[in-house]
């Protein structure tokens, strides 16, 4: 007997075995995904818990995460084929497919359906009335943005006529408006998250509305891949979106502070009240998604926006720049 041969035997089987506890019974081949954000903020929560919680990886994707620190450079290194798929505002699709792009942007899976911007004061006002920011100076964004275009729809809604009956300013970058509120520059300010909490806890602001609980439900931020690469990765954006999905539902599902817990090491710069405070806040003005369809519902308010800001050349078929299909069956 050759117990050379046995032993041999003996290990491989041993090695066999611990190969298919760990795979569940089969190789998992990983995929990789090259993934850019806009920028990096508490509002994309779902797609920081799918990334801490293993969700994409449990599909077999290597999701590898960078910030574009802008639209405009997101968009282009999806365009160059620097990733593979970009989480920006819908209405980026739009503006490229009115330059006459031949590779078509399109998007399959919607994050958040409202704008995340909230009117903050100086003052602390208990029954707060848009018509009071009539006569006043308002810190916004830049024209062409959709914050602008949302606020200054908004505005129209409830009878104000945006640079008529207040002045918005419009010099300041991003990233030094809260900083220009805090110092006394303008009597409003529509300030993204963490900014607007920062404010209230520093005793420098006080949230008075918010641009989207008050505003149309509309896909403001979502996922989009060109159309090339739809095409040769089906199953990859098919189980990309299956991650999202689980994303949502465990965010939909799970308190303030079990999200905030989840989503922490993106933001160790941002204090856990502040860090709970926002997700609570988003949660209260349903701001995420509890799926990734866009419907055309909100992809018509999306045009309209568009279309009252000035910034729409003629009106584009949901067909076109919108895939449901990944959607669809990662919510069934």
């Amino acid at each position: 007997m050759n117990w050379k041969k046995i032993a041999l035997g003996t290990m491989l089987t041993a090695s066999l075995f611990t190969v298919t506890a760990c795979t569940g019974g089969a190789s998992q081949k990983t995929e990789e995904v090259r993934l850019t954000e806009v920028v990096r903020s508490i509002f994309y929560a779902p797609q920081y818990v799918a990334l801490e919680k293993g969700y994409f990886k449990e599909a077999g994707l290597d999701v590898q995460l960078d910030t574009a620190w802008g639209g405009d450079k997101a968009m282009t290194r999806l365009l160059a084929g620097q990733v593979d798929v970009a989480l920006i505002g819908a209405e980026t699709t739009v503006y490229v497919d009115q330059q006459g792009a031949s590779d078509a942007v399109v998007n399959f899976a919607q994050v958040t359906q409202r704008d995340g911007t909230f009117l903050v004061g100086r003052e602390k006002v208990e029954n707060f009335d848009w018509s009071m920011i009539k006569g006043k100076s308002l810190i916004g964004s830049r024209k062409g943005s959709m914050p602008e275009m949302v606020s200054e729809y908004l505005q129209k809604q409830k009878g104000i006529q945006p640079h008529v009956d207040n002045t918005i300013i419009q010099n300041i970058t991003f990233d030094n408006q809260a900083t220009a509120f805090a110092s006394g520059t303008g009597d409003y300010f529509q300030a993204f998250e963490p900014g607007a909490s920062v404010l209230e806890k520093a005793g420098q602001g006080h949230v008075l509305a918010s641009f989207g609980q008050d505003g149309v439900k509309l896909p403001y931020t979502v996922y989009m891949a060109k159309s090339s690469y739809m095409k040769s990765h089906p199953e990859t954006l098919q189980k990309f979106t299956d991650a999202v999905q689980k994303a949502q539902t465990f965010v939909d599902q799970s308190s303030p502070e079990q999200v905030a817990d989840v989503i922490a090491p993106f933001f160790a710069d941002v204090e856990k009240d502040i860090l709970v405070n926002v997700v609570k806040r988003y949660k209260e003005t349903d701001a995420w998604a509890k799926d990734p369809v866009i419907d055309q519902e909100e992809w018509n308010n999306l045009l309209t926006v568009m279309k009252d800001a000035g910034e729409l050349k003629a009106d584009i078929a949901y067909e076109k720049l919108v895939n449901t299909e990944y959607a669809a069956k990662a919510k069934q």
